[in-house]
């Protein structure tokens, strides 16, 4: 049954309900008002902000990564422009279909798949990945004309490394490569978070990593406004990035290419430091390999040849190598003798041929002897038996305190990374290397051998040529380095690197004297006269040996190993009067016939300090510049010079029974 209201009470039902509904109305309005307020007034900074995120894009602007120049200016390490295709796998629906569009367009190979992956572990999804660098104009051309395509993919403009020099100098001055987790803790320990933004690449080795804070530079910012799909419209505002500082070297480019060409297939190394400053005028390993490998991202094939071949190309065997000093070592324990007091320049003995000790028989290389012999001829003949005697007098204890004076068995300080402390034999040296009690004991035998540069001996050629280099310069050792001056890329101030004495050993003028007259002798009639004859200069040098296999007796002959024959080294420094280089050798597995491996060594080290000469206007060019002359035997030991031409087949004496405890590769 229906209700019959009165037009009254209907018109005051929809009173009430007007009224009800307005208050609803209002007290939603009131929200929304409230909502609006909460919105614009008290969270105004914060969503305006989000806001302006959503329309500005904040991009970082990489810095130019400083160059890398010789001491002439040559140009070993710079930067180039070039394209790459980069994928944001985050924005990229499906990867491998967009992938394979892409190839349509630009040459996609199977390894920049690859290394797309291994970025993509190594990476956040929202990074920017590149799936091809360096894309030709055509290519470029192509992508752009089919960019609606392909939501997610840009094409960014990089800065490239480049090595316009190739494999010259690459253990000087190392590679670049993409930042891997590793760099990226070191980064962040650095507290360089913010200044690596949008830097793909670091210094990994050599002077591109010892000197990474200052190639690198600071990075800009730019402000830019963005549309819907978070593509560029306009820049706004723009914080210049300041690009990294450039490296001047000590090093002669001019000089290294004539050591390594010199080495040709052979293995070695070579250093040369100036006396005066211990700015170096050339580091060499051989073989090198081509920094450009790494810079993308070294391909698989590349990578596996460089690691598994036999002669190491990426081992710096210059700082990393520790070999026996050989008869090189001789000079110093000489000097040492002078200094401690255990010997004087005239004091001689009668040299049999051999040193008896504890019932072994320690053997010179000459049958019979050398006679008569005094320091200068110890070292001009290279006398083992003066070398023995001497080490027995002097003691482990006093040859490895005033050894040690002159940097061996520590580490120079140069400024790149990977340097070797080599070893400096001594009792306690031996206590800490060995573990059982009965190895830990040092043996009076042991010390007979060291005197020679054999037994536990093992140093660096940096070492070496540093130690030369400070007897060349009077004894004021000075701190090896590679770069001259640091120059800023703005406005091109030059930041010197000052030569920085380390200190000053305690040596008499006349004991240095003494050790120069008979290294120049060594030169003029000793083991280096053939290599220098006709010289235009007078060098101090010392030729060496170091034995990598014992041959307890046997003959060495050609059926011996090629990786275990003798080692040739070579040390010296000239002018003799006033050094401007001093340098050590180490010429590997060359001495299948000892007396043309000294040779080759000094005859080495005849060309490179020809070429600094003529650099410094010195000397005038004659000839072709290269040696001449027969190669001469004088008795076992490469050592010796020769007196009767050597055959292709002729048999040499036996070679010492020691072997070495200690030897790089």
């Amino acid at each position: 049954m229906s209700v019959i209201r009165t037009p009254e009470q209907e018109l005051a039902r929809f009173r009430a309900r007007l009224a009800v509904a307005g208050v609803v109305a209002v007290v939603c309005f009131g929200l929304l008002v409230a909502r609006f307020f909460y919105l614009q007034v008290l969270r105004y900074d914060y969503y305006s902000t989000r806001a302006e995120d959503n329309r500005i894009s904040l991009v970082p602007v990489v810095p130019n990564r400083g160059l890398i120049v010789d001491r002439n200016g040559t140009v070993l390490a710079r930067n180039y422009s070039a394209y790459t295709l980069e994928i944001t796998p985050s924005k990229v629906a499906d990867l491998e279909a967009t992938i394979e569009a892409l190839s349509a367009l630009v040459d996609i190979q199977p390894k920049d798949r690859k290394r797309l992956r291994k970025l993509m572990d190594e990476s956040k999804s929202f990074e920017s990945l590149p799936i091809r660098n360096r894309l030709s104009d055509e290519e470029v051309a192509r992508f752009i004309a089919q960019r609606y395509r392909f939501p997610g993919v840009e094409l960014k403009a990089r800065l490239f490394r480049d090595y316009p020099m190739g494999s010259f100098g690459s253990h000087i001055i190392g590679y670049i490569g993409r930042i891997n987790d590793r760099d990226l803790e070191r980064i962040e320990e650095n507290e360089d978070s913010a200044n690596y933004r949008g830097t793909d690449h670091i210094g990994k080795a050599g002077l591109e990593k010892s000197y990474e804070r200052e190639l690198h530079g600071t990075t800009g910012f730019e402000e830019v406004e963005v549309d819907s799909g978070g593509r560029a419209v306009r820049a706004l505002r723009r914080t210049p990035a300041i690009p990294g500082n450039n490296l001047i070297l000590t090093v002669d480019l001019k000089l290294q290419e004539v050591v390594e060409k010199a080495f040709g297939n052979r293995r070695g190394a070579l250093v040369a430091i100036e006396p005066g400053s211990g700015g170096v005028l050339a580091l060499v390993s051989v073989p090198t390999f081509d920094p450009n490998l790494f810079v993308d991202g070294i391909a698989p094939q590349d990578w596996e040849e460089l690691n598994n071949s036999p002669d190491h190309p990426m081992v710096n065997r210059a700082l990393n190598g520790a070999y026996p000093p050989g008869s090189t070592f001789k000079p110093f324990m000489a000097l040492a003798a002078l200094m401690s007091g255990k010997r004087t320049p005239s004091q001689a003995i009668s040299d049999p041929g051999y040193f008896d000790f504890g019932g072994h028989h320690f053997r010179d290389d000459k049958a019979g002897g050398h006679g008569y012999v005094d320091m200068y001829r110890s070292i001009v003949q290279s006398c083992d038996t003066y070398y023995y005697r001497l080490a027995n007098d002097m003691g482990i204890d006093l040859i490895a305190s005033q050894l040690g004076q002159f940097g061996f068995g520590s580490r120079t300080g140069i400024d790149i990374e990977g340097e070797s402390t080599g070893v400096l034999p001594s009792p306690e040296w031996k206590r800490r290397r060995f573990k059982k009690p009965e190895q830990q004991k040092w043996f009076g035998g042991e010390t007979i051998s060291i005197g020679i540069g054999q037994g536990y001996n093992a140093y660096t050629m940096l070492q070496l040529a540093h130690a030369t280099a400070t007897v060349a310069a009077g004894g004021v050792m000075y701190k090896p380095h590679l770069v001259k001056f640091i120059e800023n890329a703005k406005d091109g101030e030059k930041r010197v690197i000052e030569p920085e004495p380390i200190k000053t050993i305690p040596i008499r003028p006349e004991h240095i004297e003494t050790i120069r007259r008979a290294m120049v002798g060594v030169n003029r009639e000793g083991t280096g006269a053939r290599a220098f004859a006709g010289a235009p200069y007078a060098a101090a040098g010392k030729t060496g040996t170091a034995q990598v296999f014992s041959l307890k007796g046997a003959k060495y002959s050609a059926k011996i190993a090629e990786r275990l024959r003798d080692h040739a080294l070579f040390i010296a420094f000239a002018p003799a009067d006033k050094p401007t280089i001093a340098l050590a050798v180490l010429a590997l597995l060359w001495a299948l016939y000892f007396a043309y491996a000294s040779y080759r060594a000094a005859q080495q080290h005849r060309s490179v300090v020809g070429h600094r000469q003529l650099q410094d206007g010195e000397l005038q060019p004659q000839g072709s510049g290269h040696i001449r002359g027969a190669v001469w035997s004088k008795s076992r030991r490469h050592e010796r010079g020769w007196r009767q031409p050597m055959g292709p087949n002729r048999r040499l004496a036996p070679g010492h029974q020691w072997c070495v405890a200690e030897v790089g590769v």
